[in-house]
């Protein structure tokens, strides 16, 4: 028995050792092999402009350091420093991005959002990534998809739905995806991400980022799924994945409207609306692999003021027609937002705090407004700075 277990795990430690020098040898081909059918596609990413645009995003997006402590403020004078070695390393297939430091925050329901934050030169890779990439995916979105989108918001979202309501659409199976972000299968989304980016040197760079694991209290885990909040190419990577879903149902014909991971599904009768729930949660959950939460999970009429709520929004029905309104927990949570921001800044002008603050506030609460606050920022930053010119 003794000879039998030991010729076993030799057999498994040759195996082990030969899978390991196949895929070395693999990832060593790919980024020798220049002649795939988009081979400029890295090289596109690592240009000068295209990193100095992703520079002066991560820059006006501001945010926290990553395990390294390195700042915004200081990221400059790193890479002035760093870049040559850092895009060399990235050209020749050896660059590997920090863990991200995960830190969790409260939600409005009483539970907690897990975020991943990345450190601050990974996040500009990230953007200038996401940068080339969005070109290649927008085309082949959905016109139902809303969220994390050019040109798209909350509000159209909303105002999509209105106008199904008023089609006779007036059953929602509102579906509630649980920990979405941090659930995405891995294998499932770089084998979709091939389909169009032909480039596997950024596959595998972006596969790096998946898994770079998260430190948590000084201690480093692996990620095997999921892709966390909070770095800059996880948006539009939720959006590659579930367009799968929205590619499905509109080939069934189904009325639906989705942003990022809020889904509504929409029909004419209490029947076909459940049907859907049930259809939906199969595909999501078995084709997918993600998880439905079931409890919160529901077929609702979208007049149902208490339990019909959409990014904030509800609608409403009147001798004038179907309209839009926020919901009452949005309008609540807005007005407590206002009163903590005026006490703040009471030493202050009236005006000052309109201005500044209150404005802000009310445009993004009331229009449900769930993304980056990037597109305020960015908006005021000079488009002088300049820091990649040697890549």
């Amino acid at each position: 028995m003794g000879v039998e277990n030991k010729d076993s795990c030799s057999q498994r430690d040759s195996a082990e050792r030969e899978g390991y020098v196949r895929a070395h040898r693999s990832f060593r081909r790919i980024w020798k092999e220049r002649d795939s059918v988009q081979p400029e596609l890295l090289e596109e990413i690592l240009k000068k402009d295209n990193l100095n645009r992703a520079f002066k995003r991560v820059k006006a997006n501001k945010g926290a350091p990553g395990i390294d402590g390195i700042t915004v403020e200081e990221i400059g004078a790193y890479l002035r420093e760093n870049q040559k070695g850092l895009i060399e390393r990235i050209r020749r297939g050896k660059y590997t991005p920090d863990p991200v430091r995960r830190v969790e925050i409260p939600k409005p329901d009483g539970g907690i959002r897990k975020l991943g934050i990345p450190t601050v030169k990974d996040r500009i890779f990230q953007q200038a990534i996401t940068q080339r990439l969005i070109p290649v995916y927008e085309p082949l979105f959905s016109e139902s998809s809303y969220g994390y989108r050019p040109g798209r918001s909350a509000k159209d979202a909303i105002q999509k739905v209105k106008e199904y309501a008023e089609q006779g659409y007036t059953y929602a199976v509102a579906l509630d995806l649980s920990r979405y972000f941090d659930t995405l299968n891995h294998e499932i989304l770089l084998n979709i991400l091939r389909r169009n980016v032909k480039d596997e040197r950024v596959i595998q760079w972006i596969k790096r980022y998946l898994k770079s694991g998260e430190m948590e209290n000084g201690v480093v885990m692996e990620t095997e799924e999921g892709s966390p909040q909070g770095g800059n190419i996880s948006p539009l990577l939720a959006n590659v994945y579930l367009n799968e879903f929205d590619q499905e149902y509109e080939k069934r014909g189904v009325a639906f409207v989705r942003y990022a991971d809020d889904i509504v599904l929409l029909a004419k009768s209490d029947r076909a609306a459940k049907r859907l729930l049930e259809s939906s949660t199969k595909y999501l959950e078995g084709t997918l692999k993600l998880k439905v939460n079931q409890k919160k999970s529901r077929v609702v009429s979208v007049f149902a003021i208490r339990n019909f709520k959409f990014l904030g929004f509800t609608l409403g029905k009147n001798g004038k027609g179907v309209y839009v309104r926020v919901h009452g927990k949005s309008w609540k949570k807005m007005k407590s937002k206002l009163k903590e921001l005026s006490s703040r800044r009471s030493c202050q002008s009236w005006a000052t705090v309109f201005s500044e603050n209150l404005f802000k506030s009310i445009t993004l609460q009331s229009h449900g407004f769930r993304g980056s606050q990037s597109q305020w920022n960015l908006r005021n930053y000079p488009d002088r700075i300049s820091l990649w010119n040697g890549a």
